[in-house]
């Protein structure tokens, strides 16, 4: 008799796996073994009201969630929240969004150009262009951006899809025209060492991919100037009428429990995906060094002020490249391996993004037939 498990591995050998999403389920063992100290109990009469917090300009914040919130950056030292308007959004993907409408609304000028550096976050072109707006347009990669007036660049540190620390690349001197987004969602110490403090005007954050609750959908943003800042909260208002309290109560919860171990030998969950995750680098890498036909980005070391040593970077995605004049997504598809093209993210067909955060047995599948891959050249690059 075959068991369980001999059938799940079966299935799973023999299955496609989806690696174009960063669906964050890596990180499902963890929670497990914190058990029910995430718990979080709602009553049928519980967060009724649409209201939150009316002395709030985000009157939809749940102050509990503001207060881990700013708990949380404080015992990681990534962001300054200091003298900023913290706006709760479903997902950032939502405030990204917010953000633009409001730096737009305030230009002088409109339609505002929208820019970021290639390789890029490919949905960014989807925020940017499904609701046809005529207050901003999307006018692709930041490296090669020169027209006049204002402009919104888009900044993603560490970068998805390859990984680098990014800054802006728009700088036009005396030009007060231009304004920037900047998105921290993968600036946490299990990805990247904590170089410094980020001070910023607008800095992005999610829930998802910090601690792995993508199915929440919280995310949040830190905005220095209140006119910006009044100006997502009415988008968001407009769009869904505030954000899931039920998801903020379980966000702040897991925060604070985050936190609250953060410093701990045994239990401190940066420690335990940054372990997670330099393994399946070595062992991508590993893989990559033997096959001779693939390409991975190298990261610099650098001293992270939160583990208080000097550490590599292990990003979320893997920006893989081949050497072979080919079409990797669809030699990747060709072994039942979903992944995200390249020239969705303003680049080649040589490329494609690979998320590094499934869970472990998809991650070995996806190992073991990229090791078995004989790529077909392709004559129509």
């Amino acid at each position: 008799m075959v068991k369980l498990e001999n059938m799940k591995n079966i299935s799973l050998s023999d299955s496609v796996i989806n690696l174009d999403h960063g669906d964050p389920t890596a990180y499902e063992e963890y929670w497990r073994k914190i058990g029910d100290r995430c718990t979080v109990t709602i009553r049928g009469c519980d967060l009724m009201s649409y209201f939150s917090d009316v002395n709030n300009m985000c009157w939809f914040l749940e102050p509990e969630l503001a207060e881990a919130i700013k708990e949380l950056h404080d015992a990681v030292g990534n962001a300054a929240t200091e003298d900023r308007y913290i706006v709760v959004g479903t997902g950032s993907t939502q405030l990204c969004q917010a953000a633009v409408h409001a730096l737009s609304s305030l230009a002088g000028t409109q339609p505002v150009s929208v820019v970021a550096a290639a390789p890029y976050y490919s949905t960014y072109v989807e925020e940017t262009t499904y609701v046809r707006s005529g207050m901003y347009k999307w006018e692709g990669d930041a490296w090669g951006f020169d027209k006049k007036g204002p402009y919104i660049e888009l900044v993603t540190s560490p970068n998805n899809p390859d990984g680098t620390i990014r800054e802006t690349v728009v700088n036009r001197p005396d030009d007060d025209e231009g304004k920037v987004i900047h998105d921290f969602a993968y600036y946490w110490p299990h990805y990247t060492p904590i170089t410094r403090r980020q001070d910023h005007d607008i800095m992005l954050f999610t829930f998802s991919k910090i601690t792995g609750h993508a199915g929440s959908r919280i995310g949040w943003a830190l905005v220095k100037d209140k006119e910006v800042a009044k100006k997502m909260v009415e988008y968001i208002i407009v769009n869904s009428i505030g954000v899931s309290k039920e998801s903020q109560i379980r966000t702040a919860k897991i925060l604070k429990v985050l936190k609250e171990t953060c410093k701990s030998e045994a239990e401190n969950f940066f420690e335990y995906g940054h372990e997670m995750m330099k393994n399946r680098w070595e062992k991508l890498r590993g893989v990559v060094k033997e096959s001779d036909v693939f390409s991975l980005p190298k990261y610099p070391e650098a001293y992270c002020y939160f583990f208080g040593k000097t550490l590599g970077s292990y990003p979320a995605f893997a920006w893989l490249g081949t050497k072979e004049e080919t079409d990797l997504v669809n030699e990747l598809r060709r072994h039942k391996v979903m992944s995200r093209a390249g020239e969705r993210c303003g680049s080649d067909k040589k490329h494609v993004r690979v998320s590094m955060l499934s869970r472990e047995d998809v991650f070995n599948v996806f190992l073991e037939r990229l090791a078995n891959m004989k790529l077909i050249k392709s004559i129509d690059l």
